[in-house]
């Protein structure tokens, strides 16, 4: 029998559903839309929809079984035979931006997805993924990580850190995304969008739901349409303790910093044997290019908070105007106000987002480091430019050979 609090939890999370498709309860279960057609009832705590095609004022068409699959509604409120009404000139020149996202069949039900760095993935980051999977519908569900890189906070490149993830966690493998396409948690969802998704669940840390919750639904119906975003907890993290829930990446950088393999091998899950979590060490070690006066702040900003705030406060880091990268949600904009420990960001799609400066670092174009194909490899056709093109093929013969440093001989 379900207790009090949970049977509260589950009413509230409908209730909110249903509040963003401006449905009205019948004070049983059921939902009705504007017009007085029952659309929808509560089941395990969420709105179960049972037309993908209804159309609002007529008779709705017979339901196919893929459609009883699916957990979310839209509606098609003019038939093929009803052409739309002409409009002004002036609305037709509308900006695509002005239009709203391209109009999409929805063909499928909820997509379940996780977002993050995973720079180095962690047995913490096994509990996140198998999370993600219970809480899909039918399995559907995709792990993106971020394709942030830098020495300090993301010492892994994306190619490197997925084949790390796959092999760190085989049960998920087929379901860990390598698309360089997804720079941030608003590409991942305009694709799924224009996949045909009727709704997404987006999985992450405690700490992290409310930024996400704000930035998915603020923007659904700008840049994708779903008729439901929702957003859950894998739970929150104990960052003293020793256990799976105490594990992240900061304490995984901060122990390949100071040279403690102990440590770090708690972190590494047991599908990786000891050598190859040597290896992972390593490599960690190696990108981070460890040096004399190195500072955690700057490598794991939870473990030395007070140096962070202090260069943050004394305008060391983080200056407005300067431009910023999210480390959550991958989003990179220009800082238009310094609070007391937050910054308020806007991307150059007038995107705004607000983070906390542990969250955030400095993006490539701040920096002094080059980047970009070097002036003398530029011309194609030139070995030159064929052996650059092959340093960014994993496995080449003068890429990066890590995604096959496991393989067994």
């Amino acid at each position: 029998m379900k207790s009090f609090f949970q049977f509260l939890r589950e009413s509230s999370t409908a209730t909110q559903q249903a509040a963003r498709l401006g449905l009205q309860t019948d004070g049983h279960g059921g939902w009705y839309d504007k017009n007085g057609e029952f659309v929808a009832k509560t089941e395990k705590g969420r709105l179960k929809f049972y037309n993908k095609r209804q159309r609002i004022g007529r008779q709705d068409p017979p339901q196919s079984d893929k459609e009883k699959n699916l957990s979310n509604t839209s509606y098609e409120k003019q038939t093929s035979q009803e052409p739309a009404p002409e409009q002004p000139a002036a609305q037709q020149q509308q900006t695509p931006a002005q239009q709203g996202p391209p109009p999409v069949e929805k063909t499928k039900g909820t997509l379940t997805i996780a977002f993050g760095r995973f720079n180095p993935p962690t047995t913490g980051h096994e509990k996140l993924l198998d999370t993600v999977a219970s809480s899909s519908d039918d399995g559907d569900y995709i792990i993106i990580p971020s394709r942030s890189q830098d020495k300090k906070k993301n010492p892994l490149d994306p190619d490197t850190k997925v084949s790390v993830m796959r092999q760190m966690f085989p049960q998920h493998s087929e379901r860990i995304v390598n698309d360089p396409q997804n720079r941030t948690i608003f590409d991942v969802l305009k694709k799924a969008h224009m996949d045909g998704y009727a709704g997404v669940r987006i999985i992450g840390g405690g700490d992290r739901v409310a930024e996400f919750e704000k930035l998915s639904n603020n923007y659904n119906g700008k840049l994708y349409a779903f008729d439901n975003v929702e957003v859950l907890s894998a739970g929150d993290r104990d960052p003293d303790g020793d256990d799976v829930s105490g594990m992240s990446a900061s304490k995984q950088r901060k122990a390949a910093a100071e040279g403690d393999f102990t440590t770090f091998r708690k972190g590494v899950p047991s599908s990786m044997n000891a050598k190859q979590a040597k290896e992972l060490y390593n490599s960690i070690r190696a990108a981070m290019e460890i040096k004399e006066g190195w500072s955690m702040w700057e490598i794991a900003p939870k473990f030395d908070w007070k140096s962070l705030r202090e260069n943050f406060i004394g305008k060391e880091i983080f200056k407005v105007g300067d431009i910023v990268e999210s480390l959550n949600t991958g989003l990179v904009g220009k800082i238009i106000r310094r609070g007391t420990n937050h910054l308020i960001c806007v991307t150059e799609d007038d995107i705004m987002f607000k983070s906390w400066i542990k969250d955030v670092q400095e993006a490539v174009v701040n920096g002094t480091e080059k980047s970009g194909v070097p002036a003398n490899q530029r011309l194609v056709g030139t070995d030159a430019h064929r052996k650059y093109v092959e340093t960014m093929v994993p496995g080449s013969n003068w890429g990066r050979n890590f995604i096959n440093k496991y393989r067994k001989k």
